[in-house]
């Protein structure tokens, strides 16, 4: 079974993935003429000035619920894991796809606006409505819709879920010898209390957890990176040489470098895998205004808290390395196993007895909300599903089962192999990577027209809150919520 699984991941993550990730972030990088540094100024305004309604939560709410999923398990083993296989230079490739893929998450989540709708009384969007609309509503968008969503449904609901409960189990369980079916039990409890709330209960915990999780970690890393401060310049020489090949201990392993670099910063930041975008469905005037908002998540996620991790790790050696079939490079913690330890380790040689403890509570704050964010992206896929298969008739039940399954992913993910957990983890996110990337390539006019009209707003020195949105003008079809806003705001 398990070599099933190693096989299936290989093929999903082949080169070519790899490829498509850079190069979609690149393509939209180019052609917003590098607006993730551009509207910096502008995406930190629009964290605070966004509406809030009874349909859709705040872009603050929309931002915290997207950092939910960003982050996680990925930031803090997820850097050791890209460590470990592909030496010091896979961070530079983690930050080099969290700077290019701002532009794709900018085009996802732009899009998801566009195309989003009305709920019971909720907004709901992602791609898998925007790949149907966007596409032209015919047979082959719908059933490509359907497609991403299954597959959606699949990660987020039965792969990625395990990915967290593991890490959760084993940084608890080395912090504080809890038995891990203590720690399932709790596990599962907790989360199903927030899951059986509903969507709003969901980013109203995101908003209270997610700030406070991200600062305490943060300053955390400060204070280590603080101490070592010497080592610094030398770190970061050794990040930059290592990512290219010229530092001549990883340079026989480059290829697993960028490739490790990639795969883990895609799935820490998300940036095209699709799941960023499920939660942009907020109360904004412009599409773009969320695009933006989200763009700046993938910083967050990747520069701030996964450059911390990773600079906590390296500064104290509390890492290995390893090589082709198997042989060791660097051999700093013999017997380690790749993962949250490497963290942990970090922090106890800064204060001794007490790293294991912080990294653990953290990585539970971290994961618990991550898993939070998954049940989200995964109820709006079954929603979807339902309404395009059933007509809707079965939602209920869809969401129901969906709940009961995610929680059973949750407590055998606190019981099986790490490497297993993580390769089912990568299944998901590259399968979903496949199909929205190239969905959103095929829509980058949509998302270009939103970003162009949004800087003539700008230019035109139209106030931010007065900034809005008409598809019918911009020549944009089946943007059904916005047309039927356009009506009504004519009307009156």
């Amino acid at each position: 079974m398990e070599r099933i699984v190693y096989a299936i991941n290989d093929i999903i993550w082949s080169n070519w993935l790899v490829f498509l990730c850079l190069g979609s972030g690149i393509y939209f990088s180019f052609r917003t003429k590098f607006s993730q540094i551009r509207h910096l100024k502008e995406m930190v305004a629009l964290l605070f000035k966004g509406e809030k309604s009874a349909q859709g939560i705040s872009s603050f709410q929309a931002l915290c619920t997207a950092l939910a999923g960003r982050i996680g398990t990925g930031n803090i083993a997820g850097v050791a894991t890209a460590i470990a296989m592909g030496g010091p230079g896979a961070l530079f490739w983690m930050w080099a796809i969290a700077f290019l893929g701002a532009g794709s998450a900018f085009a996802e989540s732009t899009l998801a606006q566009v195309y989003k709708e009305e709920h019971d009384g909720l907004y709901r969007g992602g791609p898998a409505y925007y790949i149907e609309k966007g596409l032209g509503n015919t047979k082959f968008s719908k059933w490509y819709g359907i497609l991403f969503a299954l597959a959606t449904v699949l990660a987020t609901g039965l792969l990625l879920p395990g990915v967290q409960s593991n890490s959760i189990t084993v940084a608890v369980n080395n912090a504080f010898k809890i038995d891990p079916m203590i720690i399932t039990v709790v596990l599962v409890i907790l989360l199903a209390l927030i899951i059986f709330g509903g969507i709003k209960r969901i980013s109203s915990a995101a908003e209270l957890i997610v700030p406070f999780m991200g600062g305490i970690y943060i300053l955390m890393s400060l204070v280590i990176i603080a101490v070592n401060i010497e080592q610094l310049p030398s770190i970061i020489e050794l990040v930059f040489k290592s990512a290219f090949g010229a530092e001549q201990a990883f340079a026989g392993i480059i290829g697993s470098t960028i490739a490790w670099g990639v795969k883990r910063g895609v799935y820490s930041n998300e940036a095209g895998q699709g799941t960023g975008p499920q939660a942009a469905a907020a109360e904004v005037s412009h599409p773009a205004k969320q695009g933006l908002v989200q763009a700046f998540s993938v910083y967050v996620d990747t520069l701030f808290v996964c450059s911390a991790t990773g600079f906590m790790i390296l500064m104290t050696g509390s890492y290995n390395v390893h090589g082709v079939n198997g042989a060791m490079i660097v051999e700093n913690l013999p017997g380690v196993e790749i993962g949250p330890i490497y963290t942990q380790t970090a922090v106890d040689s800064l204060i001794p007895g007490f790293g294991s403890a912080f990294v653990s509570i953290a990585l539970f704050f971290f994961a618990f909300t991550t898993i939070m964010a998954y049940y989200y992206i995964a109820e709006v896929n079954i929603i979807y599903i339902s309404k395009r298969i059933f007509k809707g008739k079965t939602t209920k039940l869809f969401i129901n089962i969906l709940r009961v399954i995610l929680l059973g992913a949750v407590a055998f993910g606190c019981v099986k192999t790490a490497s297993l957990a993580w390769t089912m983890g990568d299944i998901g996110v590259g399968s979903m990577a496949w199909l929205n990337i190239i969905a959103i390539l095929l829509l980058s006019n949509v998302a270009m027209k939103c970003f162009k009209d949004y800087e003539e707003q700008m230019k035109a020195g139209i106030p931010r809150e007065e900034r809005t949105f008409d598809p019918i003008k911009l020549g944009i079809k089946n943007a059904d919520f916005w047309e039927e806003k356009v009506k009504k705001e004519s009307n009156k």
